[in-house]
């Protein structure tokens, strides 16, 4: 990166603090007490983000003073010094540092000779000699004790300390293992845990970059690339979640979705036919697995085409539709960015005659391959195909179709990577491939999302496998085409954990595995941590072994019937931690470092997670195993099946037989239920049912239509719960909707107690 030199001179304009150096400029900008931004144009003097939306500056009293050789610029949180070449150090209110850029050189390996070079390609190896100085880099000081969090679905174990990625999204169907440095998603954000600090750093950059967090050397952690700014936000905050609340208060929350998207969902591709498909719904049925959605992979299109039906395939598709919606299924059906190349075929002709796909730089449209063939690649940066890309959702919900699963989407493309220089639109600028791959997912999202609002009214579910920062807003997503391995179902813990970490709160892995072929105790085992993620979907790979439970013995379809009951049973709880989420940014799936930072037993934690902040799941996730070592971290806990108290900051020695996955709720825990359900609004719930947990506690649980958007304007009902001394109270918080809750039925201890439902009521547990 090229040295600023000194400080020439500074100046202040509102909370934007301008710094001009011997050799180039750059500024300081404060959006919030704990959020300051760090900003140097070396493409443009503007911030060209498509991960923020809107200004996220408020008023705040800052001071900006000269001590020393550096500037000080403060707020009531944070304090930033500027020093020469626009090194910038942090400090919280009480001068304890947060974080310091490195003064010293980078250790880069590189004494590759190139007979070395020569030798290892012979034998079919690749040498590794790390990443090159960057045009633009930010070299952070290791302080000893870091913890890094966050950076999207990347690989490998929840710490991402020793380790070094790319954000460059990548379509890659090989087993996913811990080196690989890039996935589906480039979310370039993470949090830095120290004892007694913490704080997040998001490099708001889509060009390819390195993210180096202590592999190079132990004495620095860096990011960087070659395009673009210099723009990265430091997010100040009193814990974890303070900071994960700073991040998506940039880059936007998880809105509330229907709550039929939480139940389960099954997917396969290998449903080719009308009759394929109402096999699975009527087995479904038949073995009394709760289900809400199945999935149409490309087979349901014509010839691949998207927007298109295959009408040899599907006598009458709407019919079809209708049918499997009066039993309770929805139907999902996958949508690529790839657009055949054929003339009459009206999305391809549309596209040509109205300048909506990606050009070479002479100005021809550009061809590359997915499945229908020679293919064209639409423009999502201009706001024009975006809203075409959005009105043609109108087709599939004309069918029925209920939800988007956009794929492919990286974008991926069978022969080779597009070239750089491949030309895209980014909204207003003339742009490239560079800087729009790692936003291709999340415009086509982001169309889509737009284009369902539009049509249906409803809250749009759209599934996507690429995203880039700020795509939450728009879109679930699950982690790609992981494999039917005991790695995979391992790492995908910390997978989710770390998404959710990056604001990315909806999200799943494909339930026993994409590719290659699960094994009955693999699919068990599988189900019993996937019925905790928050997207809950079975979906393998044509030419695999069939992963429906059915096509199992008797053993294994009892035992996936009861966890995905269980999670039918936990779906108002789901839904609670949704509506939080939608304020605070906090995820469902949690890593247990998330709210108990300061717990060294529980930074490195890759096999446990937290549902909320009440429910703590231990799975096995390692062949054969029977019996396995927890850890419960500080408090009471009550054991989910027995009901048995255990003290916490312990590690216990828990029997795990293949029909149980461990799971413990924290003392003074409210946990709503559903009652036994094959789809979700097969019944009319007019009753509030409550685990409670015994301790003092409180909860908010929260009641709307499911469906639309009527709740932000106030259509909701919330409900006040709290429990002391063997009291229990509920009071209505927020009356908004209609059909509040007629009965109250409280578990307590083995025992039951119900009663009328009235605002402030009590009920004494004893």
């Amino acid at each position: 990166m090229k040295a600023f030199g000194k400080i020439i001179s500074h100046k202040t304009e509102g909370k934007k603090i301008l710094f001009q150096f011997e050799n180039g400029c750059g500024r300081l900008e404060v959006l919030t007490d704990k959020i300051i931004n760090v900003f140097s144009g070396f493409d443009c003097d503007y911030h060209r983000s498509r991960a923020i939306e809107g200004d996220k500056a408020v008023p705040t009293e800052i001071s900006v003073s000269t001590e020393g050789e550096s500037v000080v610029v403060k707020t009531a949180s944070l304090t930033a010094k500027v020093f020469d070449n626009f090194y910038v150090d942090f400090y919280d209110e009480k001068n304890q540092v947060l974080c310091r850029d490195y003064r010293g050189e980078r250790c880069i390996r590189g004494k590759i000779t190139e007979e070395m070079r020569v030798l290892a390609a012979s034998e079919g190896h690749s040498l590794d000699e790390g990443a090159k100085e960057k045009k633009i880099q930010v070299v952070k000081q290791m302080e000893g004790d870091e913890c890094f969090y966050g950076l999207g679905d990347k690989t490998g174990f929840l710490n991402k300390r020793g380790y070094e990625y790319e954000m460059w999204n990548t379509d890659e169907p090989a087993p996913q293992v811990d080196s690989f440095k890039s996935l589906y998603k480039s979310i370039p954000f993470f949090v830095t845990l120290r004892k007694n600090v913490v704080y997040g750093l998001f490099f708001d950059n889509s060009y390819r970059s390195v993210f180096d967090m202590g592999k190079e050397s132990d004495d620095y952690f860096w990011f960087g690339c070659e395009e673009g700014n210099l723009d990265y936000y430091f997010i100040a905050g009193e814990d974890m979640p303070q900071v994960l609340g700073g991040y998506t208060y940039l880059t936007g929350t998880v809105p509330l979705p229907q709550m039929w998207t939480l139940g389960y969902q099954q997917s396969r591709w290998g449903y080719v036919t009308e009759e394929d498909i109402m096999e699975v719904a009527e087995n479904m049925r038949r073995n009394q697995i709760p289900c809400d959605v199945i999935h149409l992979d490309i087979d349901y299109m014509e010839r691949y085409k998207v927007f298109t039906w295959n009408k040899e395939r599907y006598q009458d598709q709407k019919k079809t539709i209708r049918d499997l919606k009066e039993d309770g299924f929805k139907i999902v059906t996958i949508i690529d960015p790839g657009v055949k190349v054929e003339e009459g075929y009206d999305i391809y002709d549309t596209g040509v005659k109205e300048g909506y796909f990606a050009t070479t730089p002479e100005g021809e449209i550009y061809v590359n391959a997915v499945w229908p063939g020679d293919a064209v690649y639409p423009d999502f940066g201009k706001e024009e195909v975006r809203k075409w890309w959005g009105d043609n959702q109108k087709f599939l919900l004309e069918q029925g179709v209920s939800g988007v699963w956009n794929d492919m989407n990286e974008p991926a493309s069978f022969r080779g990577e597009l070239p750089a220089d491949v030309v895209f639109t980014d909204e207003d600028e003339i742009s490239n491939h560079a800087r729009m791959h790692n936003l291709y997912g999340h415009n086509m999202a982001k169309a889509t999302y737009e284009g369902l609002k539009k049509h249906d009214g409803k809250r749009p579910f759209v599934i996507t496998r690429a995203c880039f920062a700020g795509t939450q807003k728009y879109s679930t997503a699950w982690t790609g085409d992981n494999h039917s391995i005991w790695a995979h179902l391992q790492m995908a813990i910390p997978q989710l954990c770390n998404l959710g970490m990056s604001g990315m709160s909806f999200v799943g892995t494909d339930v026993g595995g994409f590719g290659s072929d699960t094994t009955k105790e693999l699919l068990i085992r599988w189900v019993q941590t996937g019925c905790f993620s928050p997207l809950f979907r079975n979906h393998s790979a044509i030419g695999t072994r069939r992963q429906e439970p059915w096509t199992f013995d008797k053993e294994t379809m009892d035992i996936y019937r009861k966890y995905v009951k269980l999670r039918y049973r936990l779906i108002p709880y789901y839904y609670d931690l949704f509506f939080e989420g939608e304020t605070s940014g906090l995820p469902i799936m949690r890593p247990l470092v998330l709210h108990y930072e300061k717990d060294e037993n529980v930074k490195n934690n890759n096999n446990e997670f937290l549902v909320g902040e009440n429910l703590l799941v231990a799975p096995v996730t390692e062949q054969g195993v029977t019996c396995r070592t927890v850890y419960l971290p500080a408090g009471e806990w009550y054991d989910y099946w027995t009901g048995e108290k255990i003290e916490g900051e312990s590690y216990i020695l828990a029997k795990a037989p293949l029909d149980t996955c461990l799971m413990y709720v924290k003392a003074g825990s409210i946990i709503p239920n559903f009652p036994e359900q094959e789809f979700v609004g097969e019944k009319e719930i007019d009753t509030l049912i409550l685990d409670v947990y015994a301790g003092q506690g409180s909860y908010e649980h929260y009641q709307d239509n499911g469906t639309d958007f009527a709740y932000r304007q106030g259509e909701y009902n919330q409900y006040h719960i709290e429990q002391k001394e063997n009291v229990l109270k509920i009071s209505l918080a927020h009356k908004g909707y209609e059909k509040i809750y007629k009965k109250v039925l409280v578990k307590f201890a083995g025992k039951q107690w119900e009663a009328d439902f009235a605002d402030g009521m009590e009920m004494i547990l004893k």
